[in-house]
């Protein structure tokens, strides 16, 4: 009888700390949409995350046009010493040509994917860009250095983070006093952006997120033709 009643109050402890670790968590989950996980953030579904053998749209040769990366790229909140991780870096697009504007910098290519790593540390070497250096990433880290960075970009990224507010946290560490974080998101406010629901973002669902985790918007501007172009700062140490 002591056995059976041990057991019974194993299993109500069991049950409690279940419920209460679901009341915890940030994250609730519906059925998946066509390019969505299921697993919904502050009310946004977290989109899929893009295989690396979406490469060859990456560089596709119509994006600078399409998305006027050279005034994005313009715009980047840089100095010619500033470290900086481009968080997601994919194909390198971004990387490379930042790495060029920042000589006495240096840019951290962040990616979790073992194919982009690779080709991301060819380019490297091909290009002989000795400031760059690629770091394999985690899903709820960027896996950098604390207060080792001045400026943190993700170009069409943030809404694939899987574990976005274990991310940030680890992100607002990795920023120096002031660090800033700069996204670029397409348009969810624009029906013309011709991009999946769940890979696009809204700036009052931007805003709402990065505030709720130690983050203020210093600048939004819409001078690009589909995405948004938010600069955040970090808040506290």
């Amino acid at each position: 009888m002591k056995i059976s009643h041990l057991l019974l109050s194993l299993c109500l402890l069991t049950s409690l700390q279940s419920a209460s670790a679901q009341e915890k968590s940030p994250y609730s989950y519906k059925k998946p949409s066509a390019g969505g996980t299921g697993k919904v953030y502050m009310g946004r579904e977290i989109a899929q995350v893009m295989s690396f053998e979406g490469m060859e749209w990456l560089e596709r040769n119509s994006r600078t046009t399409e998305e006027n990366t050279t005034l994005a790229l313009a715009s980047l909140p840089l100095k010619s010493n500033s470290v900086v991780a481009d968080v997601g870096a994919g194909s390198g697009f971004y990387t490379f040509r930042v790495a060029q504007r920042i000589p006495k910098g240096k840019v951290y290519a962040v990616e979790i994917q073992d194919d982009a790593i690779a080709y991301l540390k060819e380019k490297a070497f091909k290009e002989r860009l000795s400031n760059v250096e690629v770091v394999k990433g985690l899903e709820k880290a960027p896996n950098l250095p604390d207060s080792s960075i001045d400026l943190a970009f993700m170009v069409d990224v943030y809404h694939e983070l899987q574990h976005p507010q274990e991310y940030l946290a680890a992100l607002k560490k990795a920023l120096r006093p002031k660090g800033q974080l700069l996204l670029l998101e397409y348009k969810e406010e624009d029906p013309m952006v011709a991009i999946k629901p769940e890979h696009k973002m809204s700036v009052r669902q931007a805003k709402k997120e990065l505030s709720a985790n130690g983050f203020k918007l210093v600048k939004n501007r819409s001078f690009l033709p589909l995405q948004h172009f938010l600069l955040f700062e970090k808040m506290g140490n």
